[in-house]
């Protein structure tokens, strides 16, 4: 039986879709600025631990 398609790992997670990834660009900073506006609690993903 293959492998399931997600295979979690906060790391990657956090590397791929963190706060740092999304400022580094403008339509990044879209995303916050509209997350911002909607009133989210949580912008991006937690810290990896």
């Amino acid at each position: 039986m293959p492998k399931r398609t997600y295979q979690p790992s906060k790391r990657k997670r956090a590397r791929t879709h963190g706060f740092l990834v999304r400022t580094a660009t403008p339509s990044g900073r879209k995303i916050i600025q509209a997350r911002r506006r909607k009133g989210r609690k949580q912008l991006t993903v937690k810290k990896a631990r």
